[in-house]
């Protein structure tokens, strides 16, 4: 009973609770004292066995952003590599998930979810700042916010 858990058991019940990245999990298990050697061996098979990709989760990730409007562009991709996922994955996985969406459309959804009372033609220029800085902070493009704003007030 007082038997050590193994590093096979230690990721599974790291990766219970949510996707990691390869990058993730070894930091995790090094940090509970695995060796380096046992923790290569580990994601390999959770690899063989479909539990631990990169790719999937950075596709979940960059889709789920978007969905949610909580980032885009340079900051998603930043995210995506804090996570240990490669550039090139997470470009891709972005590229993937940014294909058929409306960045104008998605500020427009948002606008009207989280800023009901905000009315571009009406707002005073600190508030347009206010609004302008919110979505820049989540990776939005200046140009984009700009053009939904522009078309929110003349709706």
């Amino acid at each position: 009973m007082g038997e050590e858990r193994s590093g096979f058991t230690r990721a599974l019940d790291i990766l219970s609770r949510r996707d990691h990245s390869e990058a993730e999990l070894t930091l995790k298990l090094r940090r509970r004292g695995i060796g380096q050697e046992e923790i290569e061996s580990v994601v390999v098979r959770l690899r063989e066995l479909g539990y631990l990709d990169d790719r999937r989760l950075a596709e979940r990730i960059a889709e789920s952003a978007l969905a949610d409007g909580k980032m885009v562009g340079p900051r998603l991709s930043r995210e995506l590599v804090r996570r240990g996922i490669p550039r090139e994955m997470a470009a891709d996985a972005m590229a993937r998930a940014a294909d058929g969406h409306d960045l104008g459309e998605a500020i427009r959804a948002i606008l009207a979810g989280k800023f009901p009372s905000f009315d571009p033609a009406a707002a005073d220029a600190r508030e347009k700042r206010r609004i302008v800085g919110w979505f820049q902070r989540r990776g939005y493009p200046l140009s984009a916010i700009l053009e939904a704003l522009r078309v929110s007030a003349c709706e």
